[in-house]
């Protein structure tokens, strides 16, 4: 059986699951509080300074003058995503309850990935320089872009009434874009390091994710989390999950292959345009929101997450089917 399991999910996803059990049953408190938050500050700093490390001038440099597949990209990313978040509120929240569907917006507002987007790019014979550049730009643009369209969708129903956007890109750009920056300027120094060193630093990414869930599960489940969230709210939210994604697989495709992208182009947008960063909506949400507000916060884009490297697993497999173009050809 667990053998099966794992043919869907990854060792990470059941340990992010087992995470979320132990914040359940032993969740930080007292004077635990303060130690695993300050601890988060430090992993998160940690985490973007690897990102910024590992980042290539020379890929992005490569990538980055295919515009129009990036303009679609970003379209699909921080437009049409939100778009599809506060039109299908209405319908989401008589399920979800309030706290769930604001998760579901902030899912929708956050940046791209990197590493899983890349990865699937090159198992299905992408675009891989502009899948980089993409997903490395999207990173980037989502520091600035992400509380913005935070304050302007959401508001103060999920950020409090003393919520300034200004003031929210200043601390995610401390916390994040500043560790960001000084590892990419340390990169001719530590840059082969980090290359000889990536099996056991994606380590490091995994356990500051983990630490944030942690922390941020605390709090919920002390707040009373699980009291408010129950089993007909959470199959909803896999169900929502599962339908936005498809929505946005089927207009992705449909959009790059009405503009007249060729195939490897098609992939890049495809799954650019479709996926949504586990590792950045962790930590900005320890930047954005309250302590118990969290909890909901972070089960959307956990889901969506797992079913995203689900589906788009399959679909990449089905893309690398197709021949080769000595293949086409003959």
């Amino acid at each position: 059986m667990l053998g099966r399991l794992r043919q869907w999910v990854d060792n990470f996803t059941l340990t992010l699951v087992g995470v979320v059990i132990l914040a359940s049953v032993l969740p930080a408190q007292g004077r635990g509080v303060p130690f695993f938050e300050g601890l988060t500050v430090a992993a998160i700093a940690l985490l973007f300074f690897m990102h910024g490390a590992k980042l290539s001038r020379q890929a992005i440099i490569s990538g980055a003058t295919h515009w129009r597949l990036h303009l679609v990209v970003f379209g699909f990313t921080f437009v049409a995503f939100p778009l599809l978040g506060v039109l299908g509120r209405p319908l989401m929240e008589p399920w979800l309850g309030t706290p769930l569907t604001l998760g579901m917006l902030y899912l929708c507002v956050l940046p791209g990935t990197v590493q899983s987007a890349i990865a699937f790019n090159s198992l299905a014979r992408g675009n891989i320089p502009a899948a980089i550049c993409n997903a490395s730009a999207s990173s980037l643009i989502g520091i600035l872009a992400t509380p913005l369209l935070v304050m302007l969708i959401m508001g103060a129903q999920a950020t409090g009434e003393g919520y300034n956007a200004g003031e929210a890109v200043l601390k995610i750009s401390l916390q994040l874009l500043l560790p960001f920056v000084l590892g990419h300027l340390a990169r001719p120094w530590i840059g082969d390091w980090v290359a000889r060193n990536r099996p056991w630093l994606s380590k490091v990414d995994q356990s500051s994710i983990l630490l944030v869930v942690y922390t941020a599960f605390s709090a919920s489940v002390v707040g009373g989390l699980w009291q408010t969230v129950g089993l007909g709210p959470l199959l909803a939210l896999i169900l929502a999950c599962c339908v936005l994604l498809a929505l946005v697989l089927v207009l992705t495709t449909a959009l790059a292959r009405g503009l007249g992208f060729n195939k490897e182009d098609e992939i890049t947008i495809v799954f650019g345009a479709s996926k949504k960063s586990l590792a950045t909506g962790v930590p900005m949400a320890q930047v954005l929101f309250a302590g118990t507000a969290l909890g909901p916060m972070l089960l959307p884009i956990m889901l969506f997450h797992q079913i995203q490297l689900i589906v788009c697993a399959i679909l990449a497999q089905r893309y690398a089917q197709r021949p080769t173009a000595a293949e086409a050809a003959n």
